[in-house]
């Protein structure tokens, strides 16, 4: 698959219809004090809506609010605690910036309900509705997109000896069965999500990057999550504040690869990276000047 080979061409989010003419942008904002990377966290709603209109200004397509960190070895907060640090947000967001498309990062059917009662249009369950299984109900009677993503184990443990025989292949083939069993439910607008960095191990995570126009076969749009994260750390030695210009190459080969939805930290890298994946795909098949 191919940046103009677009089979899987649009989302809807609420009323609107999402055109993947281009690969789409999310901004990252986490409501936690202990998300691995501290510029995403915003710990009063004056820095979330500031960081959000920040990110907005700059090309996002639509924001990620988390307020439970799944980084590597956490332990969640309870969903009153989750819904507590969610609350004014939305709800300021819902009065300032209505024009704002949210994705709730949660695995929760409780955060989705309310969350989708103040204005949020996507779920973004990093347990594929393992760990609540009320979550797809809630999504289809919402009619909220749905972001479904793989990970082996729980945050809390995913690192500890993760195994795949073939990763690309075993996710494939959970997806398959995962995407019939959403639309069963009557979901139909879902982007797939590798997971990388949840229960995988490095050399996992870029075997899934180099075969990602395998995941063509699904016929779902793929959203990538690679920002910052380990694998692009530890081959590099360096810690997550410096490791923009390795995510944003990480970006460019995801787009080039089909990506159709990149997770950032920094939107303006992302939109320039995607800009240009997309000349290089446009112009790679041209025949050469004689």
């Amino acid at each position: 698959m191919g940046l103009k080979d677009i089979r899987f061409s649009s989302l809807r989010l609420g009323s609107e219809l999402i055109e993947f003419d281009r690969c789409r942008v999310m901004g990252i904002v986490n409501l936690t004090p202990d998300s691995f990377y501290d510029k995403s966290r915003a710990q009063t709603v004056r820095e979330a809506l500031d960081l959000i209109g920040h990110q907005l200004d700059q090309g996002a397509d639509c924001i990620d609010l988390g307020a439970v960190s799944s980084r590597p070895g956490s332990v969640p907060v309870d969903e009153a605690e989750e819904w507590s640090r969610l609350e004014p947000v939305l709800k300021e967001l819902s009065k300032n910036q209505p024009q704002a498309r949210i994705s709730i990062d949660t695995f929760r059917a409780g955060i989705a309900e309310r969350a989708a009662d103040l204005g949020a249009l996507m779920i973004n369950d990093i347990s594929a509705g393992h760990l609540d299984a009320r979550l797809w109900d809630v999504v289809a009677d919402r009619k909220l997109a749905y972001v479904l993503m793989h990970m082996q184990g729980v945050p809390e443990t995913m690192q500890r000896n993760p195994s795949y025989a073939d990763p690309v292949f075993e996710q494939i083939e959970w997806m398959s069965k995962k995407l019939f069993a959403l639309r069963d439910k009557g979901i139909a607008d879902v982007l797939i999500d590798p997971g990388f960095g949840f229960g995988k191990r490095l050399e996992d995570n870029f075997r899934i990057l180099a075969n990602l126009e395998e995941y063509g076969v699904l016929e779902t749009p793929i959203l990538v999550g690679l920002s910052r994260k380990s694998m692009v750390c530890r081959p590099l030695g360096i810690k997550p504040e410096e490791a923009l210009a390795g995510s944003t190459a990480l970006h460019a080969l995801a787009v080039a690869s089909g990506a159709r939805f990149l997770r950032v930290h920094e939107v303006r890298e992302a939109v320039q990276a995607i800009a240009m994946a997309h000349l290089w795909f446009e112009h790679r098949n041209e025949a050469p000047h004689v």
